[in-house]
């Protein structure tokens, strides 16, 4: 994440790390993101890794993860694999929409290097029972039990 906001990426976290920050208890080895998928924005993302051998994560020959401008149009999601471990970004998520929309339905989180956004509580649920794989469907029930008993302060 930090890689990412030092090449000032614009993305929101989504997944497991995002519903491991509101609370859910479930682990994940994985950061998902949802990106802004310009061509601007996805050489930052290429930058952010570069130095961390990327690879296509879902092409049998380990493409290298090399961008065009032409390549920059047509992408809607990227599934790299990197030295520091799987990342995923999406131009869309389930249950929510695009980039705009996942945007509109975060909240930031200050950390000690930064303000980082995360889908809020509603849109983390939404997602999960969108998604509908057993593990996203008991996450979404974690996230519904926390927001029960938290106080509802935006996140």
């Amino acid at each position: 994440m930090l890689r990412l906001q030092q090449h000032r990426v614009e993305f929101v976290v989504i997944g497991g790390v995002c519903g491991i920050m509101h609370g859910v208890t479930l682990v994940t080895t994985d950061l998902d993101a949802c990106c802004r998928f310009t061509s601007e924005n996805l050489h930052r993302v290429q930058a952010a890794v570069r130095d961390l051998h990327p690879y296509h994560r879902l092409s049998a020959n380990r493409l290298p993860f090399e961008l065009t401008d032409e390549l920059c149009g047509r992408l809607k999601n990227l599934y790299l694999r990197t030295d520091l471990g799987k990342l995923a970004c999406l131009g869309e998520v389930a249950g929510v929409g695009n980039y705009e929309a996942v945007l509109q339905n975060s909240v930031v989180f200050k950390l000690s290097y930064g303000d980082l956004r995360i889908l809020n509580v509603d849109a983390a649920i939404a997602s999960k029972e969108a998604v509908g794989r057993p593990r996203d469907l008991e996450a979404a029930k974690e996230l519904r039990a926390i927001e029960c008993i938290r106080p509802r302060n935006g996140q």
